[in-house]
């Protein structure tokens, strides 16, 4: 890695493995400073992805998660080829996470509240849903229904998986099912939105929780801005896709740091609930 300069000297180099520079203010960084922060930039706040494993030991209390539907790994429905077999772009997704596919559900205790949390890992695919994550989250909010407890989903995702053609958008609909008879129930679905949280997913599960909260400068939005603004012939707001913008026309309801985020969530919960009477809520 080389530090920019301004005034023509020979950059200087920084280790990869010991440094990352924040690409909001530059500023370099001690990857293990960074890790420490919750992989929040010190300087200027700016949030970098975080994986699904760190995700769920920031939400999850200590000891009280147990993963569900570990094994389940996609198929190959289409056979579909591009520039490799889908196949090996899985065994390649999967190295490289270290996960089975993007996304990790579990039940959990977050501040001793009983959950069903999902977890979306960007690192695989882009985070796309295919069949596993549309069964996955499914099986999560229905574990929700059963136990009459609540649903927090934090999505990151490019989309639905283009190598599962209609058998991914047909998780939209499933997905979205899902969570209805949550809402049906009277139970409280949270959706977290990090960065980035797009396409299908988006357009399905992720923006229809009772409480829809964001980190800050998550890009949020169905396509991309280029996309967009060419289908409707208008020039769109600069940064009208990050989760500030979003806040401000009513989209999600808070925008928290990701250190706040366990604490704000448990707050809404417990709001939720009925006083003093377990497993009801006053949805």
């Amino acid at each position: 890695m080389r530090l920019r300069n301004p005034f023509g000297r020979k950059p200087k180099e920084f280790p990869s493995h010991l440094w990352t520079q924040c690409p909001n203010c530059a500023e370099m960084l001690f990857n293990k400073q960074l890790a420490r922060n919750l992989n929040v930039c010190t300087k200027c706040g700016h949030h970098f992805k975080l994986g699904a494993a760190e995700r769920v030991e920031l939400l999850a209390d200590a000891k009280s998660w147990t993963e569900m539907d570990a094994d389940m790994v996609s198929s190959d429905p289409l056979g579909f080829v591009d520039s490799k077999p889908y196949p090996d772009r899985i065994a390649a997704a999967q190295a490289k996470s270290g996960h089975k596919d993007a996304v990790l559900t579990g039940d959990a205790t977050l501040a001793g509240i009983p959950v069903a949390l999902a977890v979306m890992d960007f690192e695989f695919m882009g985070g796309s849903m295919g069949s596993v994550v549309g069964e996955k989250i499914t099986r999560a909010a229905e574990r929700a229904l059963a136990e009459r407890k609540a649903l927090v989903i934090v999505a990151a995702s490019g989309g639905a998986r283009m190598q599962e053609g209609t058998i991914a958008l047909m998780q939209l609909a499933k997905t979205v099912a899902a969570v209805s008879r949550l809402d049906e129930a009277g139970l409280p679905f949270v959706s977290v939105l990090a960065d980035p949280t797009t396409g299908g997913v988006l357009a399905s599960f992720a923006s229809l929780g009772d409480l829809v909260l964001a980190e800050p400068g998550a890009l949020i939005g169905f396509s991309g801005a280029r996309v967009t603004s060419e289908t409707i012939g208008e020039k769109l707001p600069k940064g009208y896709q990050r989760a500030e913008f979003q806040l401000q026309h009513g989209f999600v309801d808070q925008v928290v740091p990701r250190a706040q985020l366990k604490e704000r969530i448990a707050f809404f919960l417990n709001a939720f609930r009925i006083a003093g009477q377990d497993m009801r809520w006053s949805l």
